[in-house]
């Protein structure tokens, strides 16, 4: 099929499908006597699944090693582990960014605590030298529930599987 075709049944632009050729992930394609590619019927579902894939998280670079040459050569053990190291991974970015979260609310708790008839500059200098001095500023009400990561479904193992 020609690259229109797929783009159309991929919803990708055409542009991107030759970006996913140039950096190889998209490897099955041939070049007609003309010049136009020509694509087989597999390149819609590597497609499909280098979309789903990003949407999931993986970068370009964890595609690239996660694709194998041909779809009839997948490793379903490697492709397990993958997985299930991408959602560790996902778990892990969970609690940073609620770590973050609560810092962040934290901070914004002790510049909102600006005393009356303290000028936003004077008040900027206080929170900063309150940081320098490591005071935890006051934690807002709420401040508990923000900072909790919501739970994650684990993936069962093979074991749970059967």
């Amino acid at each position: 099929m020609k690259i229109g075709e797929l783009a159309q049944r991929t919803g990708l632009a055409p542009s991107r499908i030759r970006f996913y050729q140039r950096i190889g992930l998209l490897k099955t394609v041939e070049r007609q006597a003309n010049g136009y590619r020509s694509y087989p019927e597999d390149a819609v579902l590597v497609l499909r699944l280098i979309s789903s894939a990003q949407k999931a998280g993986f970068s370009l670079d964890e595609l690239r090693a996660l694709l194998p040459d041909d779809l009839v050569t997948w490793e379903h053990g490697d492709l397990i582990g993958t997985l299930r190291r991408k959602v560790q991974d996902i778990k892990v970015l969970q609690v940073q960014l609620a770590e973050n979260r609560a810092h962040l609310l934290a901070l914004l708790a002790q510049i909102e605590a600006k005393p009356v008839g303290m000028d936003c500059a004077a008040n900027a200098r206080r929170v900063l030298s309150e940081m320098q001095l490591g005071v935890q500023p006051e934690q807002p009400p709420g401040l508990e529930q923000a900072m909790t990561v919501p739970a994650v479904r684990s993936v069962p193992s093979p074991k749970q599987e059967r």
